[in-house]
């Protein structure tokens, strides 16, 4: 990620929580993230995780879609691929291309690249607020939530249930891509 969005998320995570009046504390406490690492990231001094943003949006009743669109987009109807912003996890090399232009709707749609033998969970708190669906678009994906498992191949189309804690994970040798359709409930 580079040093120029990783201010940017920065900027709109302090945004959200000063919007709530919120101390770095009360945050830390919603969002079972350090205080210390939320200065960190706030101040661009940190690259956060996909696990650690979910944390922080599902604490601030956003999808974690919402929050990066949040810091990642301008305006416009159209958002050419040569324009939408890339993220990549530090931890797992998984990256996020947000896809859907600025909008009113509800609605977001991100493509992810998971590489090879890497799993990503993520928090139940960061599907609290949204309904989601998962499209495979090549490779294959295992997609955990709370004790189900669903294994899932090219082409297919999953809407995961009640929020719990999920992990995305590519146990095969190839990169797994897919697109998450993100609709919000709030």
């Amino acid at each position: 990620m580079s040093k120029d969005l990783d201010q940017r998320i920065g900027a709109r995570i302090r945004i959200e929580r000063e919007s709530r009046h919120w101390s770095l504390t009360e945050l830390a406490e919603r969002s079972t993230v350090s205080r210390a690492m939320i200065f960190k990231i706030e101040r661009g001094e940190s690259s956060p995780t996909a696990n650690l943003l979910a944390k922080l949006s599902g604490a601030f009743g956003l999808s974690m879609s919402a929050l990066m669109a949040r810091a990642e987009l301008g305006q416009g109807k159209l958002l050419r691929k040569e324009n939408q912003p890339v993220w990549t996890d530090p931890d797992s090399g998984y990256v996020r291309r947000h896809v859907s232009p600025k909008s009113d709707l509800p609605l977001d749609i991100v493509h992810i690249t998971l590489p090879a033998r890497t799993a990503v969970p993520m928090p139940a708190s960061a599907y609290a607020f949204i309904r989601q669906q998962i499209w495979v678009l090549e490779g294959e994906l295992v997609f955990v939530e709370g004790n189900t498992r669903h294994v899932l191949h090219e082409g297919d189309c999953l809407e995961p249930g009640p929020p719990a804690d999920c992990v995305f994970e590519n146990e095969s040798d190839a990169d797994c891509t897919y697109a998450v359709i993100v609709l919000s409930t709030t």
